[in-house]
């Protein structure tokens, strides 16, 4: 999964000769998730790394009736809250949605109060083990390719003026 910050703003540090270097932010941002496993022990973390403005990383959620919503049906014909999904507490949106506001609140606290997060995260399902593979893979190697990352900030920019 990838997760920005608003506007791919470069809160979390700087690539320099190819290794990312931690701002104070992105210290924060290291520290709670590396805490996402010991909060959440059907959580595993696997490959991940900070960028500058994003995070990619892999979680193994560790629970055979993982579910994305629950739903509550009525058999009434009313409409009603009861129809309406929410997110089960192991949850991949959840799971983030926590991630996202745990470390909100500790950057605010640490005076940083112009941090936002993208509202969204992109996250895709890794099938096999050379899917695995090739996903390390790229997160190992993000900071040496940062140049031309999509998540770069110029070439961001470049992206929304062609679209």
């Amino acid at each position: 999964m990838t997760i920005c910050t608003h506007n791919r703003q470069s809160f979390f540090g700087k690539i320099i000769d190819g290794e990312m270097q931690l701002s104070q932010i992105g210290e924060i941002v290291a520290e709670e998730w590396q805490k996402t496993s010991q909060i959440r022990p059907c959580v595993q973390l696997d490959a991940w790394v900070i960028m500058p403005n994003h995070i990619h990383g892999i979680l193994i959620i560790n629970n055979p009736l993982v579910e994305t919503f629950r739903r509550n049906v009525s058999t009434h014909r009313n409409v009603s809250t009861n129809n309406v999904p929410r997110l089960q507490s192991n949850s991949l949106g959840l799971i983030i949605g926590q991630f996202k506001s745990v470390c909100s609140k500790q950057i605010w606290i640490a005076g940083f109060t112009e941090f936002k997060w993208q509202t969204r995260f992109h996250d895709s399902i890794i099938r096999d083990e050379e899917s695995l593979n090739r996903v390390r893979k790229y997160i190992i190697n993000n900071p040496a390719k940062w140049e031309s990352d999509k998540h770069h900030p110029e070439n961001f920019r470049i992206q929304k003026r062609n679209h």
